[in-house]
């Protein structure tokens, strides 16, 4: 069954309207075009009004839609080889988080993401892509091995969050995440992050310092998620749609601050209405990102990812 969210419910009544006119038409053998024009008209004006006017909270909506590209759709897509690599080498393999030796239009990367799972039984086995402490620390680990071969790195973030839970706290998630923000700003290779979910809290940062990063389109990223920002200022998640404008989480946000270098677009309605052009589209911005970025030395490189993320935010005495 499809998706669909109160805010695309024009869409679908104009697409109801429309295939019951097909259904009268051939039914009774009148000509109907007239009217299936002029409704297919509206459709498509009414389409880009709802997607191109989306609010922050409507963004969240669509990163969490079920049909939604996730890492591994995005590998199958843009990569011509991929070995995945396990384990954080000290306690198991951590499946909320995969990684592995890729191959994208020539190029050899280490390839990094978030995996949350497409049905109930994928998400329990991906715990809903929330990484306990060892797969950042099998993150860290595959970043160490890009270094030592000189292969560029690129994360692709989609995550509700580190995992939460007592026995993550016991093994060291807080100190997992702080390490690899410590490791991903002094990496001697090129680091290009992309959100192309959620981006939430440390769980995403664990992954997400690089020389470039960006959002896809109808991603979100910041600090907490909007409703647990409700429940926190107002006790209720009914003021989560408030919550989600006042962080400023959307793609616009994000660039407009000066927190990301830029938007991925994404097909009209979401990257699951057409994930071969989303994954192009995010393919030709990491070539293009490689060739300038490869150029550089590494001392360059650190040197400009420091300055880069030094320079992030703005003091008031």
């Amino acid at each position: 069954m499809e998706t669909t969210f109160d805010f695309e419910k024009p869409i679908a009544d104009l697409q109801t309207q429309i295939e019951k006119v097909h259904q009268v038409a051939e039914k009774t053998k009148v000509d109907m075009s007239a009217t299936i024009r002029e409704l297919e008209e509206k459709l498509a004006e009414t389409t880009v009004e709802v997607y191109k006017n989306m609010t922050g909270w409507q963004k969240v909506q669509m990163s969490r839609h079920p049909d939604r590209p996730q890492t591994f759709d995005y590998v199958d897509l843009i990569c011509d080889e991929f070995v995945e690599l396990h384990g954080d080498r000290t306690v198991k393999d951590d499946k909320a988080i995969i990684g592995g030796f890729a191959s994208i239009g020539g190029q050899s990367v280490m390839v990094i993401g978030h995996q949350k799972g497409k049905n109930t039984k994928e998400r329990q086995y991906r715990n809903f892509g929330m990484a306990n402490p060892e797969g950042y620390r099998k993150a860290l680990r595959l970043m160490k091995m890009a270094e030592k071969f000189n292969k560029p790195v690129v994360t692709l973030i989609d995550t509700m969050g580190a995992y939460p839970g007592l026995e993550a706290e016991e093994r060291g998630q807080g100190e997992a995440i702080a390490r690899n923000l410590l490791e991903m700003s002094v990496l001697k290779v090129p680091v290009i992050c992309i959100v192309i979910g959620e981006g939430a809290s440390g769980g995403a940062l664990g992954i997400g310092i690089g020389d470039r990063v960006y959002m896809m389109e109808n991603t979100w990223y910041s600090v907490i998620s909007p409703e647990s920002c409700s429940s926190i200022l107002w006790r209720s998640w009914d003021h989560k749609e408030r919550a989600a404008e006042a962080l400023k989480l959307t793609g616009n946000d994000m660039l407009a601050n000066g927190l990301i270098d830029g938007i991925i677009p994404e097909p009209l309605g979401g990257a699951h209405q057409n994930p071969e052009e989303a994954a192009n589209n995010l393919k030709k911005q990491i070539l293009s990102d490689l060739v300038i970025l490869q150029a550089k030395d590494s001392d360059t490189l650190v040197s400009e990812r420091i300055d880069k993320f030094s320079k992030m935010g703005v003091v008031h005495e």
